[in-house]
């Protein structure tokens, strides 16, 4: 186990499966305490109960407003403090837009973008008064190249990115990095609608990636000198032409 995270407190949602827990594990390997996160209240704390007692659960459904304001208090009482938040939690769709469900859109509309910026909102005080912290956003490829097929996912990230980009010159001066982790396809249950065919495809031809090669970005993130900000980091499987 290294030891460059000794003494942090990160906090990650959607931390109960994909690239979410994947971060939470390396963040526990550093050295880490984590607040796992989740509306999955009974396997938040089966994984918790496995992670050992750094990795501490705390069940919010990020679609419900007042709980998603309410979580700095919730975070300082399990863990004792806040250093890394990682606004993780996100849905997907794709498809034409004329055969779309606009309550489907607004859902993934809600959860990738106002449910993320309502969290950073809640938490963001603390890291100010304290004068330093992380902010990590897991955003996409689609935000930095619209992708046609996704039009509605591609137009949350486009906003997640907006949002990174402004908060960070905001907050810069008050100690606070601002960054977020932008990969292209991930396999995540994001992708849980694919049809087994097209999943064995793209797996066997490489144009996939693991979580684990996203939380190895984000760690790369959080570790750089304190002077140092990665504002924006992609991360593409080599098949994938962008």
């Amino acid at each position: 186990m290294s030891e460059r995270m000794n003494d942090k407190v990160a906090a990650i949602t959607g931390a109960a499966s994909g690239i979410g827990l994947e971060c939470a594990r390396a963040l526990l390997a550093e050295g880490a305490k984590v607040v796992l996160i989740d509306r999955a209240e009974d396997r938040l704390a089966r994984l918790c109960a496995e992670l050992g007692p750094n990795a501490l659960p705390l069940t919010v459904d990020l679609l419900q407003p007042a709980q998603v304001s309410a979580i700095l208090p919730k975070i300082l009482a399990l863990a004792g403090g806040l250093h890394i938040f990682h606004a993780n939690a996100g849905a997907y769709v794709g498809g034409e837009v004329l055969a779309g469900d606009p309550d489907e859109w607004d859902r993934v509309l809600n959860l990738n973008i106002n449910a993320a910026f309502r969290s950073v909102h809640a938490v963001l005080p603390h890291l100010v008064a304290q004068k330093s912290g992380d902010i990590i956003f897991t955003s996409s490829i689609a935000g930095i190249v619209p992708v046609v097929w996704e039009p509605i996912y591609t137009a949350s990230k486009f906003a997640v990115q907006a949002f990174v980009h402004t908060t960070r010159r905001q907050v810069a001066k008050h100690g606070v990095r601002v960054g977020a982790v932008a990969p292209g396809p991930v396999v995540t249950a994001l992708l849980d609608d694919w049809p087994k065919a097209k999943m064995d495809e793209a797996l066997a031809s490489g144009s996939l990636m693991q979580p684990k090669e996203v939380a190895d970005a984000v760690l790369f993130m959080l570790t750089r000198p304190r002077n140092v900000t990665v504002r924006d980091l992609v991360i593409l499987p080599n098949s994938v032409d962008l």
